[in-house]
């Protein structure tokens, strides 16, 4: 027989109903440890990201009826993993325990004396009333609420649900996986004394962008969800509570809320702009055209930093030029105290906070965030005569160095880094722009530009995109909209400022004066 220090452990884990932020930090410790993941259909596959990449990912789940395995076989595989000496993350949608079958796998698990733990989720017969405005209690309409399944099996002959006693016997009905049978869920309630006018909302992919709500009454909302076509899954919430989604209504009123967004920028500069467009309700499409790499070689660099005190200036274009001459400088046994007596130049705030994190106040940051703001602020400065340092990409305009150059400075460029065009979801995004999906495509700079235009070349065999013209671009300054013309973008934005903040109020603004869908 195994001995218990052989056997691995299993961890019951909820994901939550798909908002990432809903999924607990325990839930996303235990993925980050597991070497097995075991995994039901998800609402958002963006939680098997927390895992390593070296765990082993099996999909076990059903979508629209079809099994992939049955229950018996899920429970025998999940014992086999970790009867291997594995730890095994069984992740299931929602919470374990509300309908999620977590209990008949922990009663396996108990049998084959394999060491388990819940990790309770965020079940969504909660969550998904609450961001659709609707408290499932209320002290004003009742204190009571029941959690049904609604995938009963409609032609079975009994039923297991006491419908007499609950049609009345709580103030709230909460239904899950029961928006295939609210015809007949509707018609039991009303046949066992609940009245026809009894407000009902049926909420789909609640929690997530796509999130749609529907509201009716009893007697007329199977109507209604046909009409309107909404498909599983969805949330079944029955009561007078439905009635306080007008004036509790939050998740569906934010300004981007709907608006699918394609964010081109670098993985690595993404993540800010990707959370302040997703908390403002957007549904944001990661699709980086740019990936930031070192140079070939680092003895450029290397050695512009062994003579770092025969420089006046030192140049920043961008917060990566920074980040990895700082990585350098440290590599070279030198700190930012070795930078005494030299002149910091940044373009941009986010460039210029840089330094500042380090206690280094940059001694010139032009107001406009451009190549020809700061050669105008030099011209202010007799730089004939100086050494000037500036680490920047491998390619890159070479507006700044020959304008410098012309005022009598000596320039070395030095490559800090390189930019690459990843390889990304392309046939996805293909198929949202040429079916008019996207709401928005985002350039930060030039070469997001040129390489989301590349990464289609061999969708279209050398002719124009079909949407080239039709999809709505916003750019955050004028020589990356500039560049967007020139390949047969049009251009609906420009933010006042060339910060990502700026560029943000401006995409909000910019929608807020469309007509609303």
């Amino acid at each position: 027989m195994m001995s218990e220090k052989a056997k691995g452990k299993v961890y019951l884990v909820g994901a939550g109903p798909g908002d990432p932020g809903l999924m607990t930090i325990r839930g996303r410790d235990c993925l980050a440890r597991a070497d097995v993941i075991v995994f039901d259909y998800l609402a958002n596959p963006l939680f098997l990201s927390y895992a390593a990449p070296e765990a082993e990912r099996l999909y076990v789940g059903k979508q629209g009826g079809c099994h992939t395995m049955s229950q018996a076989e899920i429970n025998a595989l999940i014992v086999a993993k970790a009867e291997t000496g594995k730890t095994v993350v069984r992740l299931k949608g929602g919470d374990p325990f509300i309908f999620g079958r977590g209990g008949e796998e922990a009663g396996e698990l108990v049998e084959a004396g394999i060491p388990f733990e819940v990790v309770p989720g965020v079940t969504s017969a909660i969550a998904v009333p609450a961001y659709a405005g609707i408290p499932l209690t209320h002290r004003d309409y009742t204190s009571t609420v029941a959690f049904v399944t609604g995938h009963e099996d409609p032609t079975k002959g009994n039923s297991e649900i006491a419908w007499d006693k609950l049609a009345l016997g709580a103030g709230t009905l909460v239904f899950l996986m029961g928006v295939g049978n609210i015809g007949l869920i509707a018609s039991r309630l009303m046949a066992n004394g609940r009245p026809p006018e009894t407000p009902v909302a049926v909420i789909r992919r609640g929690t997530l962008p796509e999130q749609r709500t529907v509201v009716g009454t009893l007697g007329e909302i199977a109507g209604q969800v046909e009409k309107q076509n909404l498909k599983p899954p969805a949330v079944i919430v029955v009561g007078g509570v439905v009635n306080l989604r007008g004036m509790l209504e939050w998740y569906e009123k934010r300004p981007l809320f709907g608006r699918k967004v394609v964010v081109t920028r670098a993985r690595e500069q993404a993540s800010e702009f990707l959370a302040i467009l997703q908390e403002l309700g957007a549904e944001c499409i990661e699709f980086p055209t740019i990936e930031v790499v070192p140079p070939e070689t680092w003895e450029p660099m290397d050695a512009a930093i062994r003579s770092l005190d025969s420089y006046d200036w030192v140049l920043f274009t961008s917060v990566n030029g920074v980040r990895f001459f700082l990585e350098r400088l440290a590599a070279a046994g030198k700190d930012v105290r070795d930078l005494k007596g030299i002149q910091i130049a940044a373009i941009g705030p986010k460039t210029a906070r840089t330094w500042v994190n380090f206690g280094i106040e940059p001694d010139l940051v032009p107001d406009e965030y451009r190549a020809e703001a700061v050669i105008a602020a030099f011209r202010s400065r007799a730089v004939s005569g100086m050494r000037i340092l500036l680490p920047r990409a491998e390619k890159a305009r070479e507006i700044l160095p020959e304008e410098l150059q012309k005022m009598g400075a000596q320039v070395d460029l030095v490559p800090a880094y390189r930019t690459l065009r990843p390889t990304g979801a392309v046939d996805r995004v293909r198929g949202l722009l040429e079916r008019d999906e996207v709401d928005l495509v985002t350039f930060t700079s030039s070469s997001t530009v040129t390489h989301f235009l590349e990464m289609f070349d061999g969708a279209y065999g050398g002719e124009r995109p079909p949407w080239l013209g039709r999809v709505r671009t916003g750019c955050i300054g004028p020589i990356t909209a500039e560049t967007a013309r020139k390949k047969g973008f049009r251009v609906d934005l420009i933010p006042e400022h060339y910060t990502i903040e700026s560029f943000v109020e401006s995409i909000v603004s910019y929608f807020e004066s469309l007509p609303k869908r």
